[in-house]
């Protein structure tokens, strides 16, 4: 076993404290703790994400250039879902305590948690998890070169992503405002004399006539 760590050096790690590297905090129920190389100098080609989440909240979709990620799911549960590149489908796991999902290096993929107090732990075959952000995407390609690229009005383009905040992490942000869309009013017989209440935020996977998936053995959820 070759390695180049200095393990005689008096400066050598073997134990950390996890919980004293807070990668992201939204708040105290959804929050994420990292170890990489720089936490613990002894680590090679591994480190993890310890990933606290309430119910519908969602590790933003992203990818991670430099390693494959296995997901465990210590408590609560979650569904991971994988867009496989070869095929060009969304593939959505839900996965409960003592399941994985694997996710290969450099797939786009999320999670989003479906009980309150889910626990994830995410395993990395790298010394440090490097993650390009769905957020960070849109927010920092020129809105022209998207408006060029796609066909788009560059004006719309800006006014959609202006709430988007870089580096989000688990959304949807806490003020969260956003309300379902005009077609999804409900008709009121008395031409709308009284004022409708939106939810603020909608799981996506709440309605399974509009967001229908499966396992991954075949049966419908």
């Amino acid at each position: 076993m070759s390695s180049t760590i200095d393990y005689t050096s008096p400066s050598t790690q073997f134990t950390f404290d996890v919980n004293k590297s807070t990668l992201f905090k939204k708040d105290n129920r959804n929050y994420i703790n990292v170890l990489g190389v720089e936490q613990l100098n002894t680590l090679e080609n591994v480190s993890l994400l310890d990933i606290f989440l309430s119910k519908d909240n969602v590790i933003e979709p992203h990818y991670h250039q430099n390693a494959g990620e296995l997901i465990y799911c210590i408590a609560g549960a979650a569904i991971v879902s994988i867009l496989n590149p070869f095929t060009k489908k969304l593939q959505n796991y839900p996965i409960e305590p003592g399941q994985v999902a694997n996710v290969p290096q450099g797939w786009w993929h999320y999670e989003v948690a479906t009980e309150d107090d889910t626990h994830l732990l995410a395993i990395f075959d790298a010394p440090t998890p490097e993650v390009i952000l769905g957020s960070d995407i849109l927010r920092f390609t020129p809105s022209n070169i998207m408006a060029h690229t796609y066909c788009l009005d560059e004006n719309w383009w800006k006014k959609a992503i202006a709430p988007v905040v870089p580096s989000t992490y688990i959304g949807p942000a806490k003020d969260c405002n956003r309300v379902k869309s005009a077609s999804d009013k409900p008709k009121d017989s008395h031409h709308h004399k009284h004022k409708y209440q939106y939810p603020q935020y909608t799981n996506p996977y709440s309605c399974p006539h509009r967001n229908s998936y499966m396992y991954p053995y075949g049966s419908y959820y």
